[in-house]
């Protein structure tokens, strides 16, 4: 069985020898000598065009020693918990093997650990692969005395990077540099992030718009991070809360959108400061403030290639990325199976032009509310009078697709559940969170950046033309 694709270059990202997304057999190394040729190059290895076929997921989990869930991660346990499965970049020699149903294991800078499927045409392959794996993967980490934390923040611990590689080194100093929640969203964080295809040229407009109107929905119906590093934040999603602070260049939602997705993304990719850029030796550091536009202008002693402009694009982290496919990043980690059901409202509401043409008309009056998402959930009043007709249609269309039984169950479940909609799984305190009833501190405070913001818009104006 071979290892995705794309976990091959994820690991090339993460050690430096990334080759073009297409593949080093497929592509060649160019150098980019004008923004119209780079242009030109992000739009078609990011937006691959074809009819919808495939989707995987993406599951990171925080874990921590049973008997310690304060200490710092122990990184021999989670080097030595995969076995055959370990990634290189905990243990170089490992031969990373797929687990059984082929998915791959990586870990993220903070030890969090990330299990990646590989694409299936279906969602029912999906769950039951996935299934598959995250519990013999969950096995080998409670082998090692590893426990797996159910919230999507780092309820106890203060950021510390395990990784010391130069990726994740500049990348820290550089989060640094606008303040202490970048480390937080490297090293303390979890999301479930779901990988739908493109879909054809004449489709792309709707399905990149929908995704994006749909996010301030999915986001608070699924918020799941209300403590971190020892607190109540007053956020549902602190996690959420972390990332768009971290680097809002970087990481805020595109506003607005137009009815060009491939120019809009390239011209995000070009405009955005270099996080960090690859070389043979020493810190990896980009100068502060150069974006990879300027990096074409001259302002590098070396031109850039098109492996540069690869690499950059996988240090762009906002809500929906395009990446060949189309990585919604805007989940927070669930508890235990509930990954499967973001992953199959996702899937259900893109599965049909006429049903994401619905998903979008009732998710566009709350397209810019991220903010208010992340803080209140689904005590939003507009996010909730979206999110109930929204849940609705994708159990309509997986109940026509014949989705999972246990799924749509759940599914029907959350609509039907008292106080909804109202509630989402940060509303629901664990049993050690009730030891932490000192009051939270104001979030202001803590993320003035997002309350500066203003709505962060995701989606074309009401009226103008697709």
């Amino acid at each position: 069985m071979s290892v995705p694709a794309s976990t091959v270059f994820r690991v090339m990202q993460e050690t430096g020898v990334a080759e073009p997304m297409a593949g080093p057999s497929q592509a060649r190394v160019q150098q980019l000598r004008s923004l119209s040729e780079a242009e030109a190059y992000v739009a078609s290895v990011c937006f691959k065009h074809g009819p919808p076929r495939l989707l995987g997921v993406e599951l990171e989990w925080l874990v921590h020693t049973g008997a310690s869930p304060g200490a710092p991660p122990n990184r021999a346990a989670l080097a030595a918990a995969p076995g055959p499965h370990a990634p290189t970049t905990l243990v170089p020699s490992s031969p990373a093997q797929p687990l059984p149903h082929g998915s791959t294991v990586t870990v993220e800078p903070g030890g969090q650990v990330e299990l990646a499927s590989p694409p299936l045409a279906d969602l029912g392959s999906l769950i039951e692969a996935v299934s598959a794996d995250a519990a013999e993967l969950h096995r080998r980490l409670a082998a090692h005395g590893l426990t797996v934390q159910p919230r999507a923040t780092d309820p106890l611990r203060p950021p510390t990077r395990i990784l010391e590689l130069p990726r994740y080194a500049a990348m820290e100093r550089a989060f640094d540099r606008n303040g202490p929640h970048g480390r937080s969203a490297m090293c303390s964080t979890t999301a479930v992030q779901v990988g739908l295809d493109v879909g054809t040229a004449a489709d792309l407009p709707l399905r990149w718009e929908t995704l994006h109107a749909l996010g301030p929905v999915l986001l608070a119906a699924f918020a799941n991070s209300p403590v971190l590093h020892g607190r109540r934040t007053g956020w549902k999603s602190s996690r959420m809360a972390c990332w768009l602070s971290a680097d809002p260049a970087r990481t805020f939602p595109p506003r607005p959108l137009s009815a060009d997705p491939e120019a809009d993304w390239a011209a995000r990719v070009l405009s955005t400061p270099l996080l960090c850029v690859r070389r043979d030796d020493g810190p990896w550091d980009a100068p502060a403030g150069v974006t990879f536009a300027d990096w074409i202008a001259g302002a590098m002693p070396t031109p850039p290639t098109t492996a540069d402009l690869d690499y950059h694009v996988s240090t762009l982290f906002p809500p929906v990325r395009a990446h060949g496919h189309l990585e919604v990043r805007y989940v927070d980690g669930q508890a235990g199976d509930r990954w499967a059901l973001p992953t199959a409202v996702l899937v259900g509401l893109l599965s049909l032009p006429e049903v994401t043409e619905r998903a979008y008309e009732l998710s566009h009056p709350v397209a810019g509310r991220w903010v208010e998402a992340a803080r209140c959930g689904l005590e939003d009043p507009a996010i909730a009078a979206a999110a109930g007709p929204v849940f609705e249609l994708a159990c309509s269309t997986l109940r026509a697709l014949d989705a999972p039984a246990p799924v749509l169950d759940a599914l029907e479940d959350m609509i039907a559940r008292p106080g909804l909609p109202g509630r989402c799984p940060a509303d629901d305190p664990l049993d050690s969170e009730r030891l932490w009833d000192r009051p939270a501190d104001d979030p202001q405070d803590a993320w003035g950046v997002l309350t500066e913001a203003g709505p962060l818009v995701g989606s074309r104006p009401e009226g103008e033309p697709a």
